[in-house]
């Protein structure tokens, strides 16, 4: 058993890591892999020669590096599979559900900041599915998924930018602030008990690591909704709601381009 590592400069969120892991599949050899994202490091345990493992990685132009390769008497322990699937179904259901709460009041409260971070719960909540649904699962399975999954959120993004420009063209009313800092408020606790949840497994998994970067992300977000809310109350305008929900909007916008990616 041999064990090289790469430094890949590119790595740096799960749709990354999704692309190398379907990406070699395939390999027979390719016996396990290990994720650092934040230091953009892949531990490869294998048997044979490199050269087919480095040109499949180098195929992906995340810019890789190999750094070294030496041998490893056996493959290291994995974590508890069953504890981090128990959390991330718990983590996605909280994002789900405040998706649709986010949604729902969004509309009621004629808030485009709502509708977007509801659009950007879903978003995590699909990039959690694809990886839960799609474990163990063939290549051709994943990529249907992946598929899926990018164009439904591109669709919804898109959507998402129509109503901004509709708001920002038409004489649309001022959303009600008190629903906006009330709700992101209520998210921006459920996101944060993601993040406990997430911290308290206590792994160095990529997947894991991956979740606590996207729930860190969404916490500004949410952080955003609240001082959009607050600008329509000192300003009374809308402004300040439509450019947080395009902001957002564009964020979802990218995660379904990588999304898309895995796809390919």
């Amino acid at each position: 058993m041999k064990k090289t590592t790469f430094h890949i400069s590119k790595m740096d969120c799960p749709s990354e890591e999704q692309m190398i892991r379907m990406k070699l599949e395939p390999y027979s050899a390719v016996k396990q892999l290990s994720f650092d994202i934040p230091n953009r490091k892949l531990e490869v345990y294998h048997t044979g020669e490199v050269d087919n493992i480095h040109q499949a990685i180098s195929e992906l132009k995340f810019n890789e590096r190999l750094e070294n390769t030496e041998d490893a008497a056996e493959l290291p322990l994995t974590a508890d599979d069953n504890k981090q699937r128990k959390i991330l179904w718990w983590v996605l259901g909280i994002n789900f559900g405040f998706f649709v709460i986010e949604m729902t009041t969004g509309w009621i409260s004629n808030s485009i900041g709502l509708i977007a971070d509801s659009l950007d719960m879903l978003a995590d909540s699909i990039v959690y599915a694809l990886s839960l649904f799609a474990v163990g699962g063939a290549v051709s399975r994943k990529k249907k998924v992946a598929k899926f999954s990018g164009y439904f959120q591109m669709g919804l993004a898109l959507l998402g930018f129509s109503e901004v420009l509709r708001r920002f063209f038409s004489e649309s009313e001022t959303p009600l602030f008190q629903w906006m800092i009330v709700i992101a408020i209520l998210a921006l606790i459920g996101n944060l008990v993601s993040l406990w949840l997430i911290n308290k497994a206590k792994s160095d998994e990529a997947h894991m690591q991956a979740s606590a970067i996207f729930t860190s992300n969404d916490i500004i977000v949410n952080g955003g909704v609240i001082l959009a809310g607050i600008l329509v109350y000192f300003l009374k305008s809308k402004w300040p709601d439509l450019v947080v929900g395009g902001v957002v909007f564009s964020f979802v916008m990218r995660g379904a381009f990588r999304i898309l990616k895995l796809a390919k």
